[in-house]
């Protein structure tokens, strides 16, 4: 790591946890590094957060008045970002209810509550699951009826955009592609089921337990680290909810699972992540074992950042289907040897399911 991806961390680390900072070995910074610390927490989506450890530091190592105004004008529209995603979130919860449907809430906002300051964190689209076929088919129906422009993904998630924030359903809560496997992912869903997650003005959505949702985020990483890249928020989310719910799970309970997943090695990667770069203590980890090293991971985050959006050559929305699926598979094969090391039989999957044109 370079000086300035150092202190980025250093600072994420004050804003997460909301404590002093223990390292200062990285300060003072120039002019030029604070404003390159400064987009790279943007292309990680971790502005916010990481504004909150700035706070922490001494005045004689802030950086210059002029961006801390920057920093604070972006932080102060992340939290009204916020503020509207809760209205909107709350409203179709409450739209899709009236119509006799009851969608699961998939990270987000069910994400943010773990927070010291929720507020803080960069708010993406709202992800829902549907816990049967049916009830897909009809939340798409009524979506459908409302005129509004929908996308068909290659994975079968449909996409549309509700009051100016982007909506997502699901068919899958864990992103799974081993086929071999998917009768024991829904026998998970069914014995661990759904908590309640209380929204702002009373009304409740169902959020995966937290055995559950602490395997949908390791699943949602690792699919994304296989492919063009994830961003340091959603490794934060991952430290987040461990210290969070560790009350909640059952240590040997979460081992079992993720061996019988075939996730070991990742998941021994992703625990040392989170210690080593984080700063989640060692016993809030749903499982004390951790990997020596965690570099091959924080390579895949400095290299992509959010979702890969900062790789060389990624413009997905601008391309064709067809380009950009040849860009998605060459995407998956830079990543072929990690996959190997750490998920070869997942990772075989993801990029079988690429191929076959059932994922984008």
């Amino acid at each position: 790591m370079n000086k300035v991806q150092k202190a980025l961390l250093v600072l994420l680390k004050a804003g997460l946890w909301e404590r002093k900072i223990e390292d200062l070995s990285c300060f003072p910074l120039s002019v030029d590094e604070w404003k390159r610390l400064y987009l790279l927490s943007r292309q990680q989506t971790v502005t916010g957060i990481v504004f909150q450890g700035v706070q922490y530091l001494a005045e004689h190592f802030l950086p210059a008045d002029e961006l801390l105004v920057r920093w604070m004008a972006e932080t102060d529209a992340i939290e009204r970002k916020n503020m509207r995603m809760n209205r909107v979130l709350e409203a179709l919860v409450q739209w899709f209810e009236e119509r006799g449907v009851y969608p699961i809430l998939q990270k987000g906002q069910g994400i943010a509550r773990l927070y010291e300051t929720p507020l803080l964190r960069e708010c993406g689209d709202i992800d829902f699951y549907f816990d049967s076929r049916q009830t897909f088919e009809k939340a798409f129906s009524l979506v459908h009826q409302c005129g509004l422009q929908e996308k068909v993904h290659a994975d079968q998630s449909v996409v549309y955009t509700w009051k100016g924030v982007e909506v997502e359903h699901h068919i899958r809560l864990l992103d799974l592609h081993n086929p071999f496997l998917q009768r024991y992912a829904k026998e998970l869903e069914q014995k661990y089921g759904y908590d309640r997650m209380e929204l702002e003005r009373g009304r409740e959505v169902r959020i995966p337990s937290p055995i559950l949702n602490l395997q949908l985020q390791s699943l949602h990483i690792l699919k994304h680290a296989l492919g063009w890249g994830i961003g340091l928020r959603q490794l934060c989310d991952m430290a987040r909810s461990c210290y969070k719910l560790h009350d909640e799970v059952e240590s040997e309970e979460m081992k079992k699972i993720t061996l019988k997943l075939g996730m070991g090695r990742w998941q021994r990667l992703l625990h040392a992540f989170l210690v080593e770069h984080l700063g989640l203590p060692l016993e809030y980890l749903p499982y004390q074992e951790v990997a020596a090293d965690s570099s091959s991971l924080l390579d895949i985050i400095w290299r992509g950042g959010n979702f890969g959006q900062y790789v060389s050559g990624y413009q997905r929305k601008s391309q064709s289907p067809l380009a950009g699926k040849w860009h998605t598979a060459c995407a998956f094969q830079r990543n072929a040897r990690f996959a190997f090391q750490y998920a070869p039989k997942e990772g075989f999957w993801v990029f079988s399911s690429l191929l076959k044109g059932q994922l984008d």
